[in-house]
């Protein structure tokens, strides 16, 4: 049995931490609420951010594991070339997408880490030489963890956090799609090698079922 290299398990091993700590958190808040009718203020917010969490790392996983919906009736009725040919553009395509995500991405988490935005409208092209800073923005609900306090003289200039602040859960963003990015990477090299012929290896409706569905017919005709 091959072992598992520690970027195959980066995805797996982040959604079973946030699944694990969504339940928890959703366990305390309902024993807060009915056996000491006290509220957890902050476990909404933090599931939520959770939530974000596991959906956008997910996207990157679901690349990994295949299991993205594909249709491929007609990528079937192709020839093995034809069909490297067109799994090829379709990987093309999502990579330029997946790099005009990590541009959006780093763009929007960069300010709140006091960090530069990149230049270009579609594609990085640089880093802007001004930007306002929102390092000192933070969440609603969720305290001042103390294991972030290093953030304060790094980023919001000796001032003390109340709250959260955003840079923390919004990173994220730039970290989910850059995973993404590296998994159609990683996708497109498979396909070249010949190690996959599509992009998409998932079906709305498994090929079992079809041909299962197709016996019962048979069968109602006789």
């Amino acid at each position: 049995m091959l072992r598992k290299s520690w970027t195959d398990q980066i995805e797996e091993t982040l959604i079973a931490l946030i699944l694990g700590l969504m339940t928890a958190i959703t366990f305390a808040n309902v024993v807060a609420r009915f056996v000491f009718n006290s509220n957890i203020l902050w476990a909404l917010e933090l599931t939520v951010f959770l939530f974000a969490w596991l959906v956008l790392l997910g996207a990157s996983y679901a690349v990994k594991i295949h299991a993205h919906l594909g249709v491929d009736a007609i990528v079937n009725m192709m020839s093995p070339a034809v069909r490297k040919t067109m799994a090829l553009i379709a990987v093309a395509c999502c990579l330029l997408y997946s790099v005009m995500l990590l541009k959006g991405a780093w763009d929007y988490w960069a300010v709140f880490a006091d960090l530069p935005p990149t230049t270009g409208r579609w594609f990085p092209t640089g880093f802007a030489d001004k930007f306002r800073s929102q390092s000192f923005y933070e969440v609603q609900d969720i305290p001042m963890i103390p294991l972030f306090g290093w953030l304060e003289p790094l980023i919001n200039y000796d001032e003390a956090y109340e709250k959260l602040p955003k840079v923390v859960p919004y990173v994220v963003l730039p970290v989910s799609m850059a995973l993404l990015l590296f998994r159609f990477v990683q996708m497109a090299l498979a396909i070249w090698a010949g190690r996959a012929d599509r992009l998409v290896a998932s079906h709305e409706v498994d090929e079992d079922d079809i041909d299962s569905a197709r016996a019962t017919a048979t069968q109602g005709e006789k």
